[in-house]
């Protein structure tokens, strides 16, 4: 459940630099945030993670600034007066231990550790496959051109939906290559012939026909299925059976056969193609939930809270300051640059700190409100749970939460769900009892699968099937939450 572009827009106005910043930082996948802090590390020299060496030359550098052996260099007509004030007393403490507090190591939990490695798959991307098989042909360098502008105008899920004309033309302006539109298509031919089957089909119909010319040899229903596909297109995609029946003369079983060889091929060839090594390809939770003998137990990813630290030479180099009774006016323009990097690093920490607690307190709440569903994995126990309830149970704002939501993730023993997945509207009963609207989605999903394949449910039925249960509910809002759930109507449903 997302805020609208509008609202948060509105609800930033509101908020302070700092809050800002700490809603950029909530929107930071745990998967990128490694990034994020390496960028803020190379920045930044006075931060520090763990006990990373020091950069011998910056540190030279600035020790230099602080040598207080040559005394040409000491001001005495004034000019320091700009310095005189500096309070210093909270860059030269100690401060062992600041960290500690908001970090969440579980030792409990050893699986958690952040030198767990997680794998990073190594394809070849769907362009570069093609290319590959490009590189088979016998072409001359303009049909190579023709063919590699065609490869670079699919669509991720192989098909060609540029016009011939247009793609003649990107070739005249953009790489002055003359063609036709009649080599233009030969070539697309000769792309069609590649692996995955199906590729650079113009629509579905050419995709399937693609993929069925290649088996032709492999009996009559092959056969039949390209017939179909030819003069039937329109009733296949309408699941209109009967009328393909009388037209092709065809018996139950030999159209259920035909049916079968039209159900394995793959509508989408350029999805199941190697593809290009990505992040977000991986889900890496935010928390982990266990449950230990019926307590809920919450553990937050370790990689979100790092161990940053200001770094020791830089307040060693504070302490130098303070203890030198020259200050020339290099030095304090020095201890000046080094406060303002120490005051970037406190606020950088204190910004992961922030987002850490704030991670923490919006998955408590929603674990606590949706406890029975964390106990048991059964979708039907999901409460009723909108973004006000979350905001006023923690005290944050709505935005704020709204983000966590749509972009966190929790790893239970029955999965790995977005934390928005746990929001949705309450719906009544006839006993006037409020229930999850997912309740009601996951019942009528139950009902669709258990429905006889040959005569589907119509949206009506369904209706009168959760009235039956309980659930006060209109055909349109059954209708709605089908759609939702991605589910065809009943006519596309039917099957052999």
């Amino acid at each position: 459940m997302a805020l609208s572009q509008g609202l948060q827009q509105k609800l930033l106005q509101k908020l302070s630099p700092q809050q800002i910043q700490l809603m950029k930082l909530l929107q930071v996948p745990t998967a990128y945030l490694e990034d994020r802090i390496k960028e803020e590390l190379e920045e930044n020299p006075a931060l520090e993670m763990e006990e990373n060496d020091h950069e011998e030359g910056m540190e030279a550098e600035l020790t230099d600034e602080f040598d207080t052996s040559n005394e040409e260099d000491f001001e005495k007509d004034g000019s320091e007066d700009e310095y005189e004030n500096l309070d210093l007393s909270e860059y030269v403490a100690d401060e062992d231990g600041e960290i500690a507090d908001y970090k969440m190591k579980d030792e409990n939990y050893p699986e958690l550790d952040d030198g767990k490695i997680i794998p990073i798959k190594s394809e070849t991307s769907f362009y570069e496959l093609l290319v590959q098989q490009l590189g088979l042909l016998h072409l001359d360098n303009q049909q190579y051109n023709i063919a590699e502008q065609i490869i670079g105008s699919l669509d991720d899920d192989g098909y060609l939906r540029r016009e011939i004309s247009s793609i003649v033309d990107d070739l005249a302006f953009r790489q002055n290559i003359i063609t036709s539109e009649k080599e233009v298509e030969s070539l697309i031919k000769k792309i069609q012939q590649f692996d995955p089957p199906g590729v650079a089909a113009r629509n579905l119909q050419e995709c399937l026909l693609l993929q069925l010319e290649r088996k032709k040899n492999e009996g009559k229903s092959v056969t039949l299925a390209i017939e179909i596909l030819k003069k039937y297109f329109d009733e296949f995609t309408k699941k209109h059976y009967e009328k393909i029946q009388r037209g092709m003369n065809l018996t139950d079983e030999a159209l259920k056969e035909v049916m079968q060889q039209i159900i394995k091929l793959n509508p989408k060839p350029g999805g199941d193609a190697g593809e290009t090594n990505k992040v977000d390809s991986y889900i890496i939770p935010d928390f982990f939930i266990f449950n230990n003998a019926g307590r809920l137990e919450l553990s937050l990813n370790n990689k979100n809270a790092p161990d940053l630290r200001i770094s020791d030479t830089f307040r060693e180099m504070m302490r130098e300051y303070e203890r030198g009774s020259k200050k020339d006016k290099r030095q304090k323009e020095a201890v000046l640059f080094i406060k303002q990097k120490i005051d970037a690093a406190k606020w950088f920490i204190d910004m992961i700190k922030q987002r850490q607690q704030t991670l923490v307190v919006t998955m408590e709440a929603i674990m606590d409100h949706q406890k029975e569903f964390f106990l048991t994995g059964d979708e039907t126990n999901l409460k009723p749970m909108i973004l006000k309830d979350i905001a006023e149970k923690t005290g944050l704002d709505i935005s704020t939460v709204s983000r966590v939501a749509n972009s966190k993730f929790v790893q239970t023993e029955f999965g790995t769900y977005r934390l928005k997945y746990f929001f949705s509207e309450s719906l009544s009963t006839d006993s006037g009892e409020e229930v999850s609207t997912r309740e009601v989605k996951k019942i009528l999903s139950d009902l669709i699968e258990d429905e006889d394949k040959r005569k589907p449910l119509s949206d009506e039925l369904l209706t009168d099937m959760l009235n039956q249960k309980g659930y006060n509910i209109a055909r349109r809002t059954v209708a709605k939450y089908r759609e939702q759930l991605n589910i065809p109507v009943a006519r596309l449903r039917k099957q052999l």
